[in-house]
């Protein structure tokens, strides 16, 4: 008999990967789609999609969603109470695994496992330590399509934002940046692809400029020099 499982959904290419694949997995079965969001502004953590938007995907994909909701500015104290909450309500419906798209942060990796620890959970990584060139390969070859909605000015100027990954994309981008984005350079939101039974309508709205605190647990090896992170969102609307 399969394990239930949950799938930590971001809305993005890795994720819809990663779904694809642990769909494929008879040893699993998904129950729901797990997804944080912002309270205040009822958009998806990072990626700054809208919430209608994390709704139309999970609809077409067929799988149920589960909002996990935010403060705009939670301390790791905040977000781990959440989220230990909202997995002990889980656990009680019979679900022992969550799913990540998580590709080769060690580190990211271990915090996701020890956290799941304590509360009885298994962490499922279908993606780990395939080359993330192998990846968007695969992924495009399968037929999925995204949209980067979010890049880090540290790595990506304005141009990249708004952009769907395509070959011309991949060549485009910087030697120093993960052709994944695995290190937080872009987020994107998948709209079609073998996960979905249609695909997602939206159009896009307005580009703009957010900065915010850099973490106060900031490795202190990073020599960049800058005091805060900022980013460029492409803001997707969904048309009805």
């Amino acid at each position: 008999m399969p394990q239930k499982a949950l799938f930590n959904w971001s809305s993005g290419k890795d994720s819809a990967l990663s779904l694809y694949k642990i769909l494929q997995n008879p040893d699993f079965k998904i129950e729901c789609l797990l997804t944080s969001v912002n309270q205040q502004h009822q958009r998806i953590s990072m990626h700054g999609v809208r919430t209608e938007l994390l709704k139309a995907q999970a609809e077409s994909i067929g799988i149920p969603l589960k909002i996990m909701e935010i403060p705009e500015m939670p301390t790791m104290e905040d977000y781990e109470k959440v989220m230990t909450e909202t997995l002990t309500e889980l656990k009680n419906q019979g679900i022992t695994h969550s799913v990540f798209g998580d590709i080769f942060l060690e580190d990211l990796r271990k915090y996701r496992e020890e956290q799941l620890a304590k509360i009885g959970f298994e962490g499922v990584f279908p993606l780990w330590k395939i080359p993330t060139h192998d990846l968007i390969q695969e992924f495009i070859s399968l037929g999925f399509k995204t949209i980067v909605v979010c890049v880090n000015e540290q790595f990506l100027d304005k141009s990249f934002v708004g952009r769907i990954i395509d070959q011309d994309f991949i060549n485009d981008l910087p030697k120093n940046v993960d052709v994944c984005g695995e290190n937080g350079e872009f987020h994107t939101f998948a709209f079609d692809g073998p996960v979905f039974s249609k695909p997602i309508d939206f159009e896009i709205g307005e580009i703009v400029y957010r900065k915010y605190e850099k973490p106060k647990n900031q490795d202190s090896s990073d020599s960049s020099g800058t005091s805060d992170y900022g980013f460029w969102f492409c803001d997707l609307i969904k048309k009805e």
